[in-house]
């Protein structure tokens, strides 16, 4: 197929061809960028949490005028839900993973640094490793001859006892490289602040962060032998009994004492599944988007087609009168697509980078991969032939003789 003469033409329809590939350079450039933010969004929903997922139920209570004794009634909630038949294990938490608020430190691998090395989440609680599921990858877990209470161990920090503070740590295999690169985490000591340190005897594969503000630090987490007298419980018992475990649970506790309120009471899918709703809202929205850009210019593809194709009948039946083909027709009409659709594929890509970049410095996004361009040009051209097929099929489908009579 000669591209001269399809250049000729389009040069007498300017603005219609404009039109064309304008479109295409403007799907292309915000596809490529939304499909690769519906990809971030998906890999960030199923992030890997570290625990047993399918086995541990949350409950929050709140207390309802004087309080007990914290530390007697935690310990007298923690037998009773230990008494349930199915339970495995109980912890007392201070927070648990995907819950959008957290507890935090600065983390130092020596207590003269002017700045932090990176910010970790700490989980207190005692079980809360074995209750939590995490997998152990060096070294051991905290033991019980390690835990404090939170309030030893602050009091112990007022007066300047270190005897009285937590002395070792468990971190996760991201933190570990991090602060350690190329080198094993055991027996190293870090420090919060410049005033606490902390011997690493463990590490484990993956516990994610409660509340998440950069996926590349998501795994930043850390626990420490501190029982806490919370209002915040994580049971674990096998999937198939959380249901009945957790009525069992919810009973028990009132009858320990019925001047609580339960503000938190669900399984932890449940609260994964709370956590995330509002990236798969956006993921819907952008394949919305995608979609919706998709269909739209096919659409412009197929008016734009058959626009030309009633402009041009008398052309299309001079070319049939000289000896062209049906298939020498549908190829001019298809050729001329594949042209409009490379050069606004071209733009597109150029479009998409910038857009990228904006994205990059203003929102801190990752930079757009290469693979996204050629599979977004892929894509268009396939769908601007498809698109352009049935005008094609039209003007191929003209005989000679009619299309020279309807000047």
């Amino acid at each position: 197929m000669a591209i001269r003469p399809i250049l000729s033409t389009l040069r007498r329809h300017k603005t219609t061809a404009l039109l064309v590939v304008l479109e295409i350079a403007l799907t292309c450039a915000i596809v490529c960028n939304a499909v690769f933010l519906v990809t971030q969004r998906i890999e960030r929903i199923n992030m890997p949490s570290g625990v047993a997922e399918h086995e541990l139920i949350q409950v929050a209570l709140a207390d309802i005028g004087a309080k007990p004794d914290e530390h007697a009634r935690t310990l007298t909630d923690l037998a009773a839900l230990r008494a349930i038949p199915g339970v495995t294990h109980v912890s007392s938490v201070n927070q648990i993973p995907f819950g959008r608020s957290s507890s935090n430190n600065g983390i130092k691998l020596d207590p003269k640094q002017n700045k932090t090395t990176l910010n970790a989440t700490n989980y207190f609680g005692e079980d809360i490793a074995q209750t939590m599921g995490v997998q152990l990858i060096a070294g051991r877990l905290l033991q019980p001859a390690d835990y404090v209470t939170v309030k030893e161990a602050s009091k112990a920090f007022k007066e300047g006892k270190f005897e009285g503070l937590p002395h070792v740590t468990v971190i996760t295999e991201a933190m570990a490289q991090r602060l350690y690169p190329g080198e094993s985490a055991l027996g190293k000591t870090l420090w919060i602040g410049s005033q606490v340190p902390l011997q690493v005897v463990g590490v484990v594969k993956y516990l994610v962060r409660p509340s998440i503000w950069n996926d590349a630090e998501a795994q930043y987490s850390m626990m420490m032998p501190m029982q806490v007298e919370s209002n915040q419980y994580l049971i674990r018992t096998a999937p198939e009994q959380r249901t009945r475990v957790l009525a069992a649970a919810l009973e028990a506790l009132k009858k320990n004492n019925p001047h609580r309120i339960f503000w938190q009471k669900r399984t932890w899918d449940e609260a994964r599944r709370s956590f995330f709703d509002s990236d798969r809202a956006m993921t819907g929205l952008l394949i919305g988007v995608c979609v919706a850009l998709l269909v739209v210019t096919a659409l412009g593809i197929v008016g734009l087609g058959s626009f030309w194709v009633a402009q041009r009948r008398r052309q299309i039946g001079v070319r049939r009168a000289l000896g062209a083909t049906r298939g020498h027709i549908l190829r001019y009409f298809q050729t001329e697509n594949f042209l409009l659709a490379t050069i606004g594929i071209v733009l597109g890509m150029v479009l998409a980078y910038g857009i990228n970049l904006f994205l990059m410095v203003h929102y801190e996004l990752p930079r757009l991969p290469a693979i996204y361009f050629p599979v977004g040009a892929l894509a268009l051209w396939l769908i601007g032939q498809a698109a352009v097929l049935g005008p094609a099929l039209r003007a191929a489908a003209v005989p000679p003789v009619v299309a020279t009579r309807s000047v």
